[in-house]
């Protein structure tokens, strides 16, 4: 990997953090529940599952044909099916998915979040998912109020990790790219926004894994409290 920031470096606090949502704000066990059910009970392809939605939102954003993240999702889930030999209708695979919308957040995820809002930091979401999913996320997890807006890049028709949705992000909320932070569980979400020019803190939850070829996050923790922890003793 690229070298970050010194060690010992004292770095100056961003003006406005923008989190993803799926799997570094939300607990996806309920979802991943739901669709190794739909796989007949196959825990083992629920990784392929994910990775064939993350394939499919990339080639959509590349052809410039945007499709809703949930309708990428239930396309994947049958495909992956239907290369295991197991039948699945599409009704029966949208069903399979819907859990996405009443995720509980990770425990960690409020009391960090209360902490950055008292400390006067400007929070927003940037997610894969469509506008009125992420509503529907945020009011079911209890999170609405944390954050200033809720960003999702159906409002610009591409997927991340492209560098337009970063930079559309950022104009949105009238910041510029080094004046953000990205913080994510997704080591290919970091290196998109470390791409576009903001800075980067990654959540290095069970599994998740930073991008090896990509410029090192300046933050680094295992759960989002000692990343609050880190961002608050920040220079302001």
């Amino acid at each position: 990997m690229a070298a970050g920031p010194s060690e010992g470096e004292t770095m100056k606090r961003p003006k406005l953090l923008f989190f993803d949502v799926n799997e570094s704000l939300l607990d996806l066990a309920g979802l991943k529940k739901s669709v190794g059910g739909a796989l007949g009970g196959r825990d083992d392809l629920l990784p392929l599952w994910f990775k064939t939605m993350l394939h499919y939102s990339l080639v959509s954003t590349v052809t410039d044909q945007y499709h809703d993240f949930g309708i990428l999702g239930a396309a994947a889930l049958q495909t992956v099916a239907r290369n295991e030999g197991i039948e699945l209708s599409e009704s029966e695979s949208r069903a399979a998915i819907a859990p996405i919308r009443s995720l509980p957040p990770h425990p960690d995820v409020a009391p960090a979040l209360q902490a950055l809002k008292e400390a006067g930091f400007r929070l927003a979401t940037l997610t894969n998912s469509s506008n009125s999913a992420v509503a529907d996320q945020m009011k079911n997890a209890g999170l609405t109020d944390f954050f200033e807006e809720r960003l999702s890049v159906e409002d610009v028709q591409m997927f991340k990790p492209h560098p337009h949705t970063y930079k559309w992000a950022t104009n949105k909320m009238n910041v510029a790219p080094e004046e953000s932070m990205l913080v994510a569980a997704h080591g290919w979400d970091i290196a998109g926004a470390l791409n576009a020019g903001m800075r980067g803190a990654f959540i290095d939850r069970p599994g998740a894994q930073l991008y090896p070829p990509s410029q090192v996050p300046e933050i680094i923790e295992p759960d989002l409290i000692q990343i609050s922890k880190q961002l608050i003793a920040m220079n302001s």
